[in-house]
């Protein structure tokens, strides 16, 4: 009760905040719907001169895409810590946090949420009622619960990488462009692992599990049954990459020795 209590008061004071300056916050809402909307207009483009990628047609490449969106834009709002390294790190403000009785990596989450990304849910969520309605999709009772594992699962994932480079900074407080450059490489989730050569299929699936991201979860709603187990795997991954982050973090404040070292 005490963290939410916390994030309650968190998100009350960035809300505040965000209404102050109204334009901004739209301006950043209109940004982040233009760049979704460049993305869609690519496959459509893409569709202009094939009607099959891998054996994947162009409303369910839209629908996973739609999938993609929604644990990403959780992501977003709540794990924005791409530059926590030289925040944190460089700049010493890493000492203010761990003087506070609160776990470090849930106060540096609170401090970095963003939280008009969470528009990207219904963007998500419009796009795959879009792609949905044309496949003629139908979905049970259950596949509610399932679809919330399936983002949370997704999210989880994306979360435990980028804390884990983050963390990464507990050792070396040298700047990289490695937080960038994985941002790249995981917008492949949003695509059939299929498409792809059999070394990055791999990566996607267990080293830099993006796939559990996009097109796994959303090839169990496509009813594509030969994915169904890398589907229902997507839980699991996220809850143990967060798991594990989790513990590597913790390790990494263990090691940290203050911004005049």
């Amino acid at each position: 009760m005490f963290y939410i209590s916390i994030f309650f008061q968190y998100a009350s004071q960035y809300l505040k905040t965000r209404l102050t300056y109204r334009v901004d916050t739209v301006v950043e809402i209109l940004s982040d719907l233009l760049f979704q909307a460049v993305n869609l207009v690519f496959i459509l483009v893409v569709f202009g001169h094939t009607t099959l990628l891998s054996g994947w047609n162009r409303e369910e490449i839209i629908f996973i895409y739609g999938f993609f969106l929604v644990p990403y834009a959780i992501f977003s709002s709540f794990f924005n810590i791409w530059d926590f390294n030289e925040r944190y790190i460089v700049k010493g403000e890493m000492d203010r946090v761990l003087t506070r009785p609160i776990h470090s990596l849930f106060q540096i989450i609170m401090e970095r949420m963003e939280l008009e990304s969470l528009f990207g849910v219904i963007t998500g969520l419009a796009i795959m009622y879009y792609a949905g309605s044309r496949l003629g999709l139908t979905i049970a009772w259950y596949d509610l619960f399932i679809f919330i594992a399936m983002v949370l699962g997704g999210a989880f994932i994306y979360a435990g990488i980028f804390i884990a480079l983050a963390s990464i900074g507990f050792w070396s407080d040298s700047r990289t462009d490695i937080m960038p450059m994985m941002y790249n490489i995981g917008n492949y989730g949003r695509y059939p692992v299929d498409i792809y050569h059999n070394v990055i299929r791999f990566v996607l699936t267990w080293i830099l599990p993006f796939a559990f991201v996009g097109v796994y979860p959303a090839a169990y709603f496509l009813q594509r049954e030969e994915w169904y187990v890398y589907a229902f795997l997507t839980p699991v991954m996220g809850v143990v990459f967060l798991f594990l982050a989790v513990m590597l973090w913790n390790a990494g404040v263990k090691k940290y020795r203050g911004a005049g070292n």
